[in-house]
């Protein structure tokens, strides 16, 4: 992403005290071009009304996230958006999947302010940002390696059915929940399964809740 102007940025982040240390950090990169969210729903609609956001920094433990589910649901809804996850949890496991299903950087909580600009600073350059070489070590494995790629073909319909099948939602229970027929969500579902290559609903379950659980360690 080329930023001609002052890029802008979204601090997503449900702990007050982290987020005015995140901003002071952030400041003199972005100037007062800062916003400011607690939970994934002001974070989704923030990013509805303001979608010239250039990057987000986003807690995966703030409430609504479930795991990976809030980063994964961000990345389709909002391509032009760069993500950035900013977390206490520092499985290495974890990194690897943030980078592979999207984000461009994690900066564990632990990180000083010095190295979150500087962190930062990278990204915008266009490169990807993670805490040590281990981490990046962790990115040339290959095990369910295309999932990630092959749910990014995803629309965002078809990412939430998947979403409620990963969940164990019958297709009547999801058309409910979504306000459509059960015959579109049969489309959906089928679409689902074509673009993951799996052959039914509960193997494209277990791969979603692979990349997107996130265990406190």
């Amino acid at each position: 992403m080329f930023f001609q102007d002052l890029p802008s940025a979204l601090v997503a982040d449900d702990h007050p005290l982290f987020r005015s240390a995140l901003i002071q950090a952030l400041t003199p990169i972005f100037d007062q071009r800062i916003a400011e969210t607690a939970n994934l729903d002001s974070t989704i609609g923030y990013l509805q009304d303001h979608p010239g956001t250039d990057i987000t920094f986003l807690d995966i433990n703030m409430p609504g996230n479930e795991g990976l589910n809030g980063l994964v649901s961000c990345l389709h809804q909002f391509p032009n958006t760069l993500f950035v996850i900013v977390s206490a949890q520092e499985s290495i496991a974890v990194m690897h999947r943030t980078i592979k299903l999207g984000a461009v950087g994690f900066i564990p909580k632990s990180a000083s302010l010095d190295t979150i600009a500087s962190a930062v600073e990278q990204i915008l350059s266009g490169e990807t940002w993670l805490p040590h070489s281990d981490a990046y070590d962790a990115l040339t494995g290959v095990q369910d390696e295309d999932f990630a790629a092959r749910l990014a073909l995803l629309t965002p319909h078809q990412l939430k059915v998947l979403q409620y099948m990963s969940e164990g939602l019958l297709n009547k229970q999801i058309a409910h929940e979504m306000v459509i027929s059960e015959s579109t969500v049969k489309q959906h579902a089928s679409a689902v399964l074509k673009k993951l290559n799996v052959i039914n609903r509960t193997k494209a379950g277990v791969l979603f809740k692979h990349w997107t659980e996130v265990s406190e360690e």
